[in-house]
């Protein structure tokens, strides 16, 4: 199986590029976050036209998930049981079962600042995923947990770990919430680079990208099981050049065929 994230910043927007992507990639199955359109305005037909599924929870202008499946999609789940809101529930995580793979695609909410309320709303969030995390693994070994999380796991997944001092996305709280994640028994995959250090986003400014001030926050948090047939891991840095590109780049995880 060929497991893929990617935060495209609008489907809209991005819909050639996904499409072109899709199909010379091939990926088996792939979480899409900040679609940006309702459910009912999503490119069904269009992904459907490369053999693709689609299980989507949005809203509209803002956050938006999505699965893209060619294995299957069922058992097909918007949003998690105890989800905050800020102030009300947003379209932030959709899970669906795709070959006997339990697949989750999130989008963590930013934090903005740490004074923010929003900061708070993020932990909340998180400790809410962690228990809904807890019954899934209860029930499957198979779990695959996919999206932009907006945390760096550590200094290295961050350009200049000095530029980020009192800021979101490395904080100490957001670093523990993540890893009470892993705690659970989950396994965050180390990606590989085609070019540069391994990171998957990286702001439209100053030309920050072909500088290399990126970050790691896009992650492929896989259940032990599934951890094990890992074959190959990368970033696919080449999707992010070009004109119109999302500011995130696509990881993609190769699982080796269950013996």
């Amino acid at each position: 199986m060929l497991l893929a994230t990617w935060n495209v910043n609008s489907i809209t927007a991005r819909l050639p590029r996904l499409l072109e992507w899709l199909d010379d990639t091939r990926p088996d199955v792939l979480c899409l976050q900040e679609t940006k359109v309702a459910d009912g305005a999503f490119p069904t037909a269009e992904v459907g036209e490369l053999g693709y599924d689609a299980a989507t929870h949005g809203s509209g202008r803002w956050n938006g998930v999505a699965i893209l499946s060619r294995v299957g999609l069922d058992e097909v789940t918007a949003g998690f049981a105890g989800e905050p809101g800020f102030p009300e529930v947003e379209a932030r995580a959709v899970s669906a079962t795709c070959a006997g793979v339990r697949v989750w695609s999130v989008y963590v909410p930013n934090g903005r600042e740490l004074d923010h309320p929003h900061y708070a709303y993020k932990l909340a969030w998180l400790a809410a995923l962690r228990e809904a995390l807890g019954a899934e693994l209860g029930a499957s070994d198979r779990l695959a947990v996919c999206g932009d999380f907006n945390i760096a796991p550590t200094d290295q997944d961050v350009w200049d770990p000095a530029e980020f001092l009192g800021s979101t996305h490395v904080s100490a709280p957001e670093r523990a919430a993540l890893t009470e994640l892993l705690d659970l028994g989950l396994t965050d995959v180390p990606p590989r680079a085609l070019k540069g250090r391994p990171f998957s986003y990286w702001d439209y400014r100053a030309g920050m990208f072909h500088k290399g001030m990126g970050m790691r926050i896009d992650l492929l948090l896989l259940s032990r099981a599934l951890a094990s047939r890992v074959t190959d891991a990368y970033i696919d840095r080449e999707a992010r050049k070009g004109t119109g590109p999302s500011d995130h780049a696509p990881v993609v995880v190769g699982l080796a065929t269950e013996s």
